[in-house]
């Protein structure tokens, strides 16, 4: 049978695929780790927007964000041995594709938004600063000179975008009225 503890990270350290062993304050951990915690409320957005098709794109990104969390998890200086998968320009398009398709019946935005007016939307926009915060530990490992395609950091930006846009469309299904930002004069 199968245990879900191995003790061997016990003492602080975990291995990357590959084989190599790194603390579990390593970088590539954080990044994994914050992809993880995203996909995880990403899961949440979807069960609270109870939407077929909105359901259907979260899959969709929910197996990205898996891939995203592999290639973040492997060491670039390592073979290998299983097939691991990858990231496309057709991810990122089909990003923008669904972002497009959900502009189409949404208000012009005229202001700052808050977020809030619905759970599935306020939800949505944790997601998407969770989603900025994983983009941020990327690009901060590319500036560490940790290997890192730049497609995940393209994926990651384009998925906050589609978060927010998603929001917006939550809101606008379930009637939430947007509350603008006024700022304090």
């Amino acid at each position: 049978m199968f245990k879900i503890y191995t003790k061997t990270g016990d003492k602080g350290g975990t291995s990357l695929i590959g084989g190599v062993r790194v603390p579990k304050s390593h970088i590539r951990i954080e990044s994994y780790g914050t992809v993880d915690e995203l996909n995880s409320y990403i899961g949440m957005v979807s069960d609270l927007a109870a939407d077929a098709t909105i359901s259907e794109w979260l899959r969709e990104v929910q197996d990205r964000l898996f891939t995203v969390g592999a290639v973040l998890a492997t060491n670039p200086d390592k073979e290998v041995k299983m097939k691991l998968p990858d990231l496309h320009e057709t991810d990122v398009t089909w990003l923008e594709q669904r972002i497009d398709e959900m502009n189409e019946t949404l208000p012009e935005m005229r202001s700052f938004i808050l977020p809030g007016g619905h759970l599935g939307s306020s939800t949505c926009h944790v997601a998407r600063c969770v989603c900025r915060r994983a983009e941020r530990i990327c690009v901060a490992m590319q500036e560490q000179q940790e290997v890192i395609p730049p497609i995940v950091i393209q994926y990651l930006n384009r998925l906050s975008d589609m978060l927010f846009t998603l929001a917006r469309y939550i809101g606008h299904k379930n009637n939430a009225p947007e509350i603008p930002w006024r700022a304090r004069v």
